[in-house]
């Protein structure tokens, strides 16, 4: 009989020791992102979803909530995942009673509680609460941010936490009665430059929390091992990225940590949907980015990454201590070899999130790990977590040898490098391109055992040669990681799947029934970063489901099953049921045997969309791609289309060649930056 690994048992255990009453054994909740406060991905308890079912003509769409609510026009979106409690006893509205329950809360600013079975005359899909957290949701440079990072369930305590963003009161941490909606009483908190400012709240130097609407709270959410704390996590292009530390018994801001030790240093924002990650020693793990405006607006180069300055964290990886009595210690440290020159030209690191995963002592030396995979530059990292390898003071100097690298690596060459170096995931490789449209990855990867060999799952979206938009397979990989007793741990490749283009995909999640029948689920928006999704033309996203040990593609949902959702967003696997947030709940299962078969889904590549025939229809659409986000926008800083569109043509093209607007324009043959210059002049004429 074979064992389950390390992690799983554990996960097990957990899992059991959550049932509330009248839960049935073996069944799961679903708490936070990624399943876990390691953000593993992973739910090794599901024996209903095998492969051969998911294959199967019985797996489909069982139900859909109603469209969930909108703000002045603007349709709901959920970029905060899913989340669930298999069984709660409902207290407020007409529904009373016990329930199955999905929660999510949407960038209109509203919290949702669903049920997810019929119980009592009471059809899944129905909303038993609904909570309104902001009445004003903030504006953002592509959609409403009422809110953005995944909640998190206390379950002991019968809350979950969401934070919100208001235009009045900025951001908030609420804590809802899971059975009701209602803030418990204390709360909301308000997170803002008063209550992190306070004396003896900040870590790392005189850095102040700014006083204006500033970042943004994108990380999901995490709880401390014993729940006393929780953690947002703060970040925006041009800004530093903050860890703030809530204590939840006394509703209060406890401790905070800022990524650079002077508010002047602007990068290191910590704005991947992962959020922080926490390891069962209760040390807190999150990756910083680079800045956008250094970077782009200011072309500071390498001296506006700060690679002099003690103290300062971006493009790291950092851990945390959080002791109850002192606040947040930096205890560990990691900084790729060549952060100088991919930071210069706002290549994040933090883009994608950190998974803490654990191996038995017996199979290797570093048991302990920390992985990231992907990036915007589309690189594989893995960490001895207990014996991070950069210093605390300073990140080392600025390096182009890949030999230098302190991560474990594979002792075998890599093609891009020609020598030892970080494996890279999604190409083609750049230090100079890989922003916006053209990053690899912003998605967190996902863990799974079998009981005898360790796996790491990554989504991206690699790109076509030297064209750094376009995106073509591999956009999910798959990574084995190595192991010898004795001897650290380093990663491997294991397999790519190679039929079907991800544009810009949410984090994997893998479920199994333990070391076996395991799948990985990817839902990708089908559209690249810049691309508005809160219109109502806005495309329909795809959710995917391979098979762990092949990554054959078991199953997609049809073109237009899925209703229009947002970005970084991961569907919900539990019980028999996948529920996808898009703006409503829809649920996927095993149909009864009645049902009308539904066809196999055929393993044909995933194109890229066509380009528009002619050249001003072709510079519209690279436009929308590329610079409707700045340019068309209420709130960025970027001149809008018109005055932009009055310039002469030959401005525009040196703008976008050798000017201010090449990075992005970075990949773009001369006939696509004239395609857009030849419609920004067709628009000035109307």
């Amino acid at each position: 009989m074979k064992t389950l690994p390390l992690f799983a048992a554990i996960a097990l255990l957990s899992a059991c020791s959550m049932l509330g009453d009248g839960e049935a054994p073996g069944r799961v909740d679903k708490l936070t992102y990624h399943y876990d406060a390691q953000r593993t991905g992973w739910n090794p308890h599901e024996t209903v979803l095998t492969p051969a079912a998911v294959a199967g003509d019985r797996f489909g769409l069982l139900w859909e909530s109603p469209e969930l609510d909108s703000f002045e026009g603007r349709p709901p979106r959920l970029q905060a995942s899913p989340l669930y409690l298999d069984s709660v006893k409902i207290a407020a509205g007409q529904h009373r009673g016990r329930f199955s329950v999905a929660y999510v809360a949407t960038t209109n600013g509203y919290a949702y509680a669903i049920s997810t079975a019929a119980h009592k005359g009471v059809a899944p899909g129905t909303i038993l609460w609904r909570k309104r957290l902001a009445l004003k949701p903030c504006e953002g440079t592509l959609e409403l941010i009422g809110v953005l990072s995944t909640p998190v369930i206390d379950r002991d305590q019968n809350r979950i936490y969401v934070s919100s963003c208001d235009l009045d009161r900025q951001w908030q941490m609420h804590a809802l009665d899971v059975r009701t909606g209602e803030d418990v009483r204390g709360w909301p908190l308000t997170v803002d430059a008063a209550t992190v400012n306070r004396p003896g709240v900040t870590r790392n130097g005189t850095n102040q929390f700014p006083s204006t609407l500033k970042h943004w709270q994108r990380g999901a959410l995490n709880l401390s091992p014993d729940k006393s704390r929780l953690y947002m996590a703060f970040g925006k292009d041009g800004q530093s990225g903050w860890v703030v530390s809530i204590d939840t018994r006394n509703a209060k801001v406890a401790s905070a940590f800022s990524t650079t030790p002077v508010s002047d240093q602007l990068q290191g924002g910590m704005w991947a949907s992962g959020g922080p990650s926490i390891d069962k020693q209760g040390r807190v793990h999150i990756a910083t980015g680079a800045s956008y405006l250094m970077a782009v607006r200011l072309k500071a180069g390498i001296p506006g990454v700060y690679p002099d300055s003690p103290h300062s964290w971006g493009q790291s990886i950092i851990q945390l201590r959080d002791d109850p009595a002192k606040g947040f210690t930096l205890t560990g440290t990691y900084t790729p070899f060549n952060y100088c020159q991919v930071a210069a030209n706002d290549i994040d690191l933090g883009s994608s999130g950190t998974i803490v995963v654990d191996l038995p002592a017996s199979e290797t030396a570093t048991p302990r790990l920390m992985v990231l995979g992907g990036g915007k530059q589309g690189n594989f990292y893995m960490l001895d977590r207990d014996h991070m390898p950069g210093d605390l003071v300073k990140r080392h100097p600025c390096s182009t040898d890949p030999e230098t690298d302190t991560s474990l690596v594979d002792p075998e060459p890599q093609p891009q490098f020609g020598t030892r170096g970080p494996i890279n995931l999604f190409g083609p490789y750049s230090d100079d391109i890989g922003m916006m449209n053209s990053a690899k990855s912003r998605s967190t990867a996902a863990y799974f055992s079998d009981g005898k060999q360790h796996f790491i799952f990554a989504t991206g979206s690699s790109k076509a040669g030297q064209d750094y938009s376009t995106p073509v397979p591999p956009g999910l990989i798959k990574v084995r990681i190595m192991t010898a007793p004795g001897k650290p741990a380093f990663p491997r490749i294991a397999a790519r799947e190679m039929t079907q283009t991800f544009f810009n995909p949410g984090s994997p999640t893998v479920s199994s029934n333990g070391g076996k029948d395991a799948i990985v689920w990817v839902m990708d928006p089908n559209a690249p970063r810049l691309t508005k999704l809160d219109t109502a033309d806005a495309p329909r996203p795809t959710l995917y489901a391979f098979d762990a040990t092949t990554l054959k593609l078991l199953w997609k949902t049809a073109p237009g099953e899925l209703y229009p959702s947002g970005k970084y967003n991961e569907p919900a696997v539990v019980n028999g049921l996948v529920l996808v947030g898009t703006d409503r709940v829809q649920a996927f299962g095993l149909l009864p045997k009645s049902a009308k078969p539904r066809p196999r889904p055929t393993a044909t590549p995933t194109p890229a969309p066509a380009q528009p025939v002619g050249k001003v229809a072709q510079g519209k659409a690279l436009f929308a791609g590329r610079c409707a986000a700045c340019h068309e926008s209420n709130v960025s800083e970027a001149p809008p289309k018109a005055a932009i569109a009055s310039l002469p043509k030959p401005h525009l093209i040196t703008a976008m060649t050798t000017g201010t607007m090449q990075p992005l324009a970075a990949g773009m043959s001369a006939e696509q930056i004239d395609a857009v210059a030849e419609y920004l002049k067709s628009q000035e004429e109307k």
